[in-house]
């Protein structure tokens, strides 16, 4: 499905203190007309676990699920042992700054969005409210997205 997935991993540097892994692939896999997606999730710490998960959003987008901004995905388990968050909402990746959105590669251009792990109430108010209106709780809370012990804000 992706032959050519890689994930990134970037550790803390002055604009952000978390580590970044970022898929490298799924652009090559699903293209068209030149533009594609990458993802990025923001983590706490280095671990395997979040490589895993980068090759999962590879997968399931590349798999015929096709993810975009506003989507969402079940992980199916919690996004590392005893979190609240079970799901991924792809967002803009707000925590590293507009810049890293939009990126040039040969042949096209890949948009990167942001893998926020999410619990199953935040998904359930997205639905009947909006995502705006799911972003705005996050605000509001001062949600530390790289929490992965984090309360529900819904």
């Amino acid at each position: 499905m992706v032959p050519d997935l890689r994930v990134l991993v970037v550790g803390p540097g002055p604009r952000n203190d978390g580590w970044a892994y970022v898929t490298a692939g799924c652009w090559a896999a699903m293209e068209k007309d030149g533009h594609g997606l990458e993802f990025v999730m923001t983590s706490h710490v280095r671990d395997r676990r979040f490589i895993e998960l980068m090759v999962m959003i590879a997968y399931y987008h590349c798999g015929g699920h096709r993810l975009d901004l506003e989507h969402s995905m079940p992980i199916g388990e919690p996004w590392v042992p005893g979190a609240s968050c079970d799901h991924l909402l792809i967002s803009l990746p707000y925590l590293h700054g507009p810049d890293l959105e939009h990126c040039s590669v040969p042949g096209g251009h890949a948009r990167i969005l942001w893998a926020l792990p999410v619990t199953t109430a935040e998904i359930e108010f997205r639905r009947r409210h909006g995502h705006e209106a799911l972003e705005q709780l996050f605000d509001e809370a001062g949600m530390i997205p790289t929490d992965p012990f984090r309360a529900s804000v819904a």
